[in-house]
């Protein structure tokens, strides 16, 4: 199971908040963003309990971050070799 994750940050947190989430387990890309949202963290788990566990315990409990919105996708994506 896949979900992207649009993340606020607080002012000027967006490197500190990337930095965090490059070392945690289950997250397989997080870059920063210009716009509406800061930074966009890409989650894989087995299962969506997983994907609920790693965006409460290690996305929304970072003390820079101020909301979250998680994506859920389903079917396939496309790879491209």
């Amino acid at each position: 199971m896949k979900a992207f994750v649009l993340i606020n940050t607080e002012l000027g947190q967006e490197a500190t908040v990337v930095e965090a989430l490059k070392h945690v387990f289950g997250i397989n890309d997080v870059q920063a963003l210009y716009g509406i949202y800061d930074v966009i963290a890409e989650v894989e788990a087995d299962s969506m309990d997983k994907v609920k566990e790693i965006v409460f315990n290690n996305i929304r409990r970072l003390e820079s971050v101020k909301t979250t919105i998680t994506l859920i996708t389903y079917g396939e994506g496309i790879v491209r070799s």
